[in-house]
């Protein structure tokens, strides 16, 4: 029997899907945001080692620390939208391998790695969980507005000082609102991005 999902499914994912920038009224509740996590976390990572951490903006308190430290251009968006999460990676990962795998020398392996290989992997394996997050939320009837125009040196010192986790990107979350969507940009055909060897 096929697994595949249906075409509708597949507009919602990906076909239709557009990044929103413009919020209607209704709010995004915690058992929404817990629906979210509890889909994405699923996604493969290297080793299991799941380094997303994510923090969501939801409070008018912390959507005042966030603006000072998003570009001109995305503080509307952003004030509007009824959560932000800031998908961030936490560099200490290695430190939760004793539940995340069945290998009991994996913390230990991990910890022996040297900060660049800690950096490189906590990046790649947090933005593939971004994409996650962004698959889930629209998954469960939630629009996306991913951005990166924002301080991270101020993200981080603001939320996350004395810590190992740094941001990577700010994803608005709510119900979009279609008015006023530009016209979808263009994407490269497959004999543009793509070889088969």
């Amino acid at each position: 029997m096929s697994r595949a999902v249906n075409d509708d499914a597949l507009d919602v994912l990906f076909r239709k899907a557009r990044t929103h920038r413009k919020w209607r009224p209704e709010p995004v509740t915690k058992p929404m945001l817990m629906a979210i996590y509890d889909l994405l976390r699923w996604g493969p990572t290297t080793n299991n080692t799941n380094p997303a951490r994510i923090t969501f903006i939801v409070s008018a308190q912390a959507k005042e620390r966030l603006k000072p430290h998003l570009n001109k251009g995305n503080v509307e968006y952003t004030m509007l939208a009824p959560a932000t999460a800031i998908i961030a990676y936490d560099l200490a990962f290695f430190e939760k391998m004793g539940k995340l795998s069945p290998n009991p020398d994996a913390r230990e392996s991990w910890s022996k790695k040297t900060e660049i290989e800690l950096l490189e992997a906590a990046v790649r394996n947090s933005s593939l969980q971004g994409g996650y997050f962004i698959m889930a939320a629209r998954a469960l009837g939630l629009d996306c507005g991913p951005m990166s125009g924002f301080s991270n040196e101020g993200v981080d010192r603001e939320f996350f000082a004395g810590s190992q986790i740094k941001s990577n990107f700010l994803c608005n979350i709510g119900h979009g609102d279609d008015e006023g969507m530009r016209p979808r940009s263009g994407r490269l055909d497959f004999d543009e991005a793509c070889r088969i060897l």
